[in-house]
């Protein structure tokens, strides 16, 4: 394998490398044999290379296309059910040649269903990238907007450097025994990590509740709406804000800005220091921050109207990125019907 081999060389990675010798030149599938990747499936047309691992459909009576989107939905089905798990998954070329294909007799409906569900991946590709894009825009709208490397129209004056203890109170959680069924499924929300970072900006649900005995018989302390949310643990330095009020685990830090600190605003500078965080903790069985460490971040901080602004453009970003995200996921929800009825006939294309 080399860096700019003229040939591409598919092994079982989701991505191919370079080679400067090709072993094949034709239009075909090439399906991942083993690991982490096995059954994903390359369409190729051209001269390549393959790994032995690798297995490589050619020949085809019918659309390869409309095989490879066959093999896209069925195939992993088929690896789940084989007995060829273990410690490194893999499949057998008998996983391929003896799996049954529906498809139309007709090439040409074979090819017009192949070319519907590759426009549906187009406008899929193409979200993907203006997503890509808006994140960009937005990343490097925080790095000019929150260190004042570029101001707002109508804004002047100095900033100043504080600590974040200084601007703001915070205190952590607490977990109650997980053994005690009474202390849980109660009515009071309380945020772990997860989710965290599967809950975006604002949480508005948890995925478990504590009772009345379960808040009092642990650490936790209520956090009113607004509180920014900052993971100490694993997720090192994920960021949140509540839009309920709730109470957490002691993995998360609960900060509440006082009145010179837009919490919006601290949101976004504890979001752009994510990266820098990752590197501070202290290390033990894994990586972690405390409350102490948080206190001393610095944070250099506008006039409050100013941070406010900032706090807005910003936001505005965030819901513009979460539109796109929104109508990729229901383009890709589309997709699965579509294949769910064409690929199987339960709908015929005129």
């Amino acid at each position: 394998m080399v860096a700019d081999g003229d040939y591409p060389f598919f092994t079982c990675a989701s991505e191919p490398y370079r080679i400067d010798r090709y072993a094949f030149d034709c239009e075909a599938l090439l399906v991942s044999g083993n690991g982490a990747n096995v059954g994903y499936v390359h369409y190729y047309n051209g001269k390549f290379n393959a790994y032995q691992r690798t297995y490589v459909i050619s020949e085809f009576s019918s659309d390869v296309k409309f095989i490879k989107l066959f093999l896209d939905r069925n195939l992993q089905q088929r690896i789940r059910v084989e007995v060829n798990a273990g410690n490194t998954p893999y499949i057998t070329m008998g996983t391929l040649t003896e799996m049954q294909v529906v498809l139309p007799r007709n090439r040409e409906e074979q090819r017009v269903i192949a070319a519907a569900l590759s426009d549906v991946d187009g406008l899929i590709g193409g979200l993907e990238q203006l997503i890509a894009k808006k994140r960009d825009l937005k990343q490097a709208a925080m790095q000019q907007l929150l260190t004042g490397k570029k101001r707002l129209a109508g804004f002047r004056g100095e900033w100043t450097v504080k600590l974040l203890g200084d601007v703001a109170e915070m205190g952590s959680g607490g977990t109650p025994p997980s053994s005690v069924s009474d202390y849980y499924d109660g009515e009071i929300p309380w945020v772990s990590i997860s989710d965290m970072t599967k809950g975006g900006k604002v949480i508005l649900s948890t995925d478990r509740n504590l009772t009345k005995k379960g808040f009092a018989n642990c650490a936790a302390q209520m956090f009113p709406v607004g509180t920014v949310l900052y993971a100490m643990y694993a997720s090192l330095g994920e960021c949140s804000m509540t839009g309920i009020p709730l109470c957490s685990s002691q993995a998360i830090l609960g900060i509440r800005p006082k009145g010179n600190l837009n919490n919006e605003f601290l949101y976004y500078c504890l979001t752009a220091l994510k990266t820098a965080v990752k590197s501070m903790g202290q290390q033990g069985t894994q990586s972690n921050l405390n409350k102490r460490m948080v206190q001393d971040f610095q944070l250099r901080l506008p006039p409050l109207p100013e941070q406010a602004a900032i706090a807005e453009v910003l936001s505005d970003m965030d819901v513009e990125i979460a539109a796109l995200e929104q109508r990729r996921d229901k383009t890709r929800d589309l997709k699965q019907g579509m294949m769910q009825t064409l690929l199987t006939g339960k709908t015929r294309l005129v």
